[in-house]
């Protein structure tokens, strides 16, 4: 942990002199070009503002290529007034576009920091992440239509056919006849014998049921035997 706050601290002292030393250079360019008192002082503090506002924009990740251009113009500027107070420029005697630049600098700086400051925070289409594709809604499948029942509409003289071979047919084997029997008898489709088949079994009773009950023999002998009045 010592060694951590150690290592912090030196990186904190030799950026806060490297601040200073780039903070009294662009004063003393500033100065050089002509502006005296406050402001002097205020050039130094506009071109570290710029710099913190384009880094921001880009940490950020929106509208990158104007924070780079910005990040950029303010580098320039603090490296160059790093560079001219090395030496390389007369401070006594300084050029006419270095006072132009110095004393266009405020507007740059004012245009730049504003752009930065209310453009648009919205991360563009390169760094925005894409979307997620939305699942598939699931299709059920249809149900299967069920195939259309077979018509079992018998026409009634067919019924009436079918029930005279029906008949032949219990009178002589004794028993009642079966669907296989009755659909080869009468030549018709399956369902069409099935259909006529139970409209025989469910009027069986009507068919064979007998017209009055049998008399005894006794009864039969006895009006035999009665003489004809």
């Amino acid at each position: 942990m010592r060694a951590y706050l150690a290592r912090v601290d030196a990186v904190l002292v030799q950026a806060v002199i490297a601040a200073a030393l780039s903070f009294a250079h662009l004063h003393d360019i500033a100065s050089a070009a002509g502006q005296d008192g406050w402001k002097a002082w205020a050039y130094p503090v506009s071109v570290d503002l710029l710099l913190v506002a384009a880094w921001r924009r880009l940490r950020s990740g929106c509208d990158r290529a104007a924070g780079w251009c910005w990040f950029l113009v303010a580098l320039v500027a603090s490296l160059g007034a790093n560079i001219a107070t090395a030496g390389l420029l007369d401070l006594d005697d300084v050029p006419d576009w270095l006072r132009i630049l110095v004393a266009g600098w405020p507007a740059l700086a004012f245009l730049g920091g504003t752009l930065l400051a209310h453009s648009s925070t919205a991360p563009t289409a390169d760094a925005a992440p894409e979307p997620a594709p939305e699942p598939a809604p699931a299709v059920e499948p249809m149900p299967p239509k069920p195939a259309p029942a077979p018509s079992t509409t018998v026409p009634a003289a067919l019924v009436e056919h079918a029930r005279k071979i029906a008949d032949a047919h219990q009178t002589r084997t004794g028993d009642p006849i079966d669907t296989a029997t009755l659909r080869a008898r009468l030549g018709v489709p399956a369902p069409l014998a099935e259909a006529i088949r139970d409209r025989l079994a469910s009027t069986n009773k009507e068919v064979h049921a007998p017209d009055h009950a049998p008399r005894s023999p006794a009864s039969s002998t006895a009006s035999l035997s009665e003489p004809a009045r």
